[in-house]
């Protein structure tokens, strides 16, 4: 019996040690950190900190002793909005709170979601020959974007130049290309290129930058159906 009570005993003195070392292990990784509540004018908005969301709208931002973190704030038609926030020596305190004035983004609303862009979009012409159809593509192509950077009658290409449009954190380029794809019957192929390159003011030549976008701006929306419409 006595043994039973020592072994008890025993156990119940390494559960409260461990316990207590928990605690400890708490208090120590707490110690020091700072709390910050943020919050986003868009209930929505994804709250990201390094890189992981953290919550939509509103989250609690814990920036340890001695670190940094990255707040972003990010929804789809809407700039991205971000900060960082330091507890560190030396450093000014981070706020208890902070709010994201979410602002429109204006290449999204100086654009459009398509399905016709980055695709090739037959035109098949059956009432005109080859010689009036391309006169008449030329005549549409240039309506949109004066440069042509390459053309030949012959095989039936046209390539414009890119036209670039910057915006506050974007650029986008956009560009024609029309392919014959076929004399008899003729059939010409239509792509309205649209590329992003998500930062402000970027090259037109840093092709590497620039991935397609599934939107066109609206100076270009009617291009493809112009197309369909006259070249008959």
């Amino acid at each position: 019996m006595k043994n039973q009570i020592l072994h008890v005993t025993y156990l119940f003195l390494v559960f409260s040690l461990c316990s207590v070392q928990a605690s400890n292990k708490v208090l120590l990784d707490d110690y020091g950190k700072k709390k910050i509540q943020v919050s986003t004018s868009q209930a929505d908005a994804e709250i990201i900190v390094n890189g992981k969301m953290v919550g939509k709208g509103s989250a609690e931002v814990l920036v340890a002793k001695d670190d940094c973190v990255m707040v972003t704030a990010k929804k789809v038609g809407y700039l991205t909005e971000q900060i960082e926030f330091c507890n560190q020596k030396g450093m000014a305190s981070p706020p208890k709170t902070h709010y994201f004035e979410m602002r429109a983004d204006d290449a999204f609303d100086a654009s459009v979601q398509t399905d016709i862009a980055n695709v090739d979009i037959e035109i098949q012409v059956d009432q005109m020959n080859k010689d009036k159809s391309w006169k008449l593509i030329n005549q549409i192509v240039l309506n949109y974007i004066d440069v042509i950077e390459m053309t030949d009658k012959e095989t039936g290409y046209l390539r414009t130049a890119w036209s670039l449009q910057t915006f506050e954190q974007n650029t986008i380029r956009t560009r024609m290309i029309i392919k014959e794809s076929s004399n008899d019957p003729l059939v010409f192929k239509v792509k309205l290129v649209s590329e992003e390159s998500g930062g402000s003011m970027t090259s037109v030549k840093d092709d590497h930058l620039y991935k397609e976008w599934d939107r066109v701006l609206r100076s270009y929306n009617d291009a493809i159906s112009e197309f369909q419409d006259r070249v008959k």
